[in-house]
């Protein structure tokens, strides 16, 4: 009997034991096609020596020093690292243990900023509905996914959901993705209004939303107007990259191919690809200028912000992604990988559209390709995709609840930036197998 409580009490999962590249490999002996990177985490693979000599040798050096009286070598490094590749004017790094609290920090630091800077009643944040942005409260909070928050609503902070930029459910007919963009972002200019604008303090969404949505990206114009937006009303933008950022959809940085830089950033997942632990918040040199002439002090900590073996990993793996110019094979194996959903499954009766950037993919299924109307909710039909693909030793990502938290259904794929033609081949081949298993 195990004594881990498991995500699910009613699962049995398999014992893992070793990687291999792309692959993960269970107690029997058994090997799984990792195609979505666990949850668009491992980039580099499961075995990737680089990384797992750097932190042995920071484990000799130094494994842990408390941010409370020390900084590190490797956090330095990192920090410096990741600015001299940042968007815009981004230029503090605050290094944190994942995504829930790189964007629990975001939160927390727009407010303190607003209240040094004199302007304590922008308090209110807008986010948008179908977004995901971590499972702590103030996180979940500001994701909008009803069925994820649903049980919690009472616990969760008072925050705005404007309608997601979803162009295959949301634009009208006769109408341009580029007049769509605009509508779409026209929402949030909307809700500042109906807030005040002296209320507002943020505006946080993903440049492409990964969990909840499957690999939806923006219309085009869509994120320069929503940056217009914030800067002719003094909103801070928070772009969440936990899931999308350090190179999986085709840039270092996802906001990269929509042309704006934010405010606040986070990343966390493929920073450390894995093998440690570790996310980051990144700021403005405005924004950490006003809390520096200010108290001095962002009124925020956990124990192992900046820790030194995370940091070394991280360090790692953002060098490794650079010096093999990795976000290139990114961009050239992501036009293999929607190349071939494309041919597998691009007039699939249940395929309703097939989207994303880079090696970040989504497959959404319908009931109805013609009125793009989802299957009943009651089908369970993402977790028996998803099932019947690990039977075929495939890891992939399907999720329920697409459209509102409720309906809809999507596959998301997010394989290690390493994957080989063959391997998208046997990715795509498992893929198109289970699905046909199961509808």
């Amino acid at each position: 009997m195990s004594h881990i409580f498991p995500r699910h009490c009613h699962s049995n999962p398999p014992v893992a034991v070793a990687g291999d590249g792309v692959y993960l490999i269970d107690s029997t002996g058994k090997r799984y096609l990792d195609g979505s990177g666990g949850a668009a985490v491992s980039c580099l693979g499961h075995s990737d020596q680089t990384v797992t000599d750097a932190i042995k040798a920071q484990l000799d050096k130094l494994a842990f020093a408390h941010t409370g009286f020390l900084t590190s070598e490797p956090a330095e490094a990192l920090a410096d690292l990741l600015i001299d590749h940042a968007p815009g004017d981004l230029d503090r790094v605050y290094l944190v243990s994942g995504g829930s609290e790189a964007t629990e920090a975001a939160i927390k630091l727009a407010r303190q900023y607003w209240v040094e800077k004199g302007e304590p009643g922008r308090s209110k944040l807008i986010a948008r509905k179908q977004s995901y942005h971590g499972n702590t409260i103030g996180a979940l909070s500001a994701g909008g996914n009803e069925w994820r928050r649903q049980q919690f609503g009472p616990l969760l902070l008072d925050v705005s959901h404007i309608a997601p930029c979803y162009d295959y459910r949301l634009r009208e007919d006769g109408e341009t993705p580029e007049a769509y963009g605009l509508r779409a972002a026209q929402a949030l200019e909307d809700e500042i209004l109906r807030l005040g604008p002296d209320t507002v303090m943020a505006f946080m969404a993903e440049p492409v939303v990964g969990a909840t949505a499957g690999a939806l990206a923006p219309a085009p114009g869509y994120f320069k107007r929503i940056r217009e937006i914030c800067d002719k009303y003094g909103v801070l933008l928070i772009l969440d990259e936990v899931m999308c950022g350090m190179g999986r959809t085709g840039s270092l940085f996802a906001c990269e191919q929509d042309g704006i830089a934010p405010d606040i950033l986070c990343i966390a997942k493929g920073l450390g690809a894995g093998y440690q632990p570790i996310g980051a918040m990144l700021c403005s040199a405005a924004i950490y200028d006003t809390i520096a002439a200010g108290s001095g002090f962002f009124q925020h900590g956990h124990t192992y912000i900046g820790h030194p073996t995370a940091a070394a990993a991280g360090l790692a793996v953002v060098q490794s992604i650079l010096d093999r110019d990795l976000v290139a094979r990114v961009q050239t194996q992501g036009a293999a990988l929607a190349e071939r959903l494309h041919d597998r499954l691009g007039q699939h009766p249940h395929v309703g559209d097939i989207r994303g950037r880079g090696l970040f993919r989504g497959v959404e299924l319908v009931q109805d390709r013609a009125t793009k109307a989802p299957f009943d909710p009651a089908k369970g039909v993402a977790a028996k995709i998803k099932k019947a693909a690990f039977a075929e030793g495939l890891i992939c990502y399907p999720m329920s609840g697409t459209i509102d938290g409720r309906q809809g259904d999507h596959i998301l794929l997010a394989p290690p930036f390493i994957i080989s033609d063959s391997e998208l081949d046997e990715l795509t081949d498992k893929l198109t197998r289970a699905i046909s298993q199961v509808i």
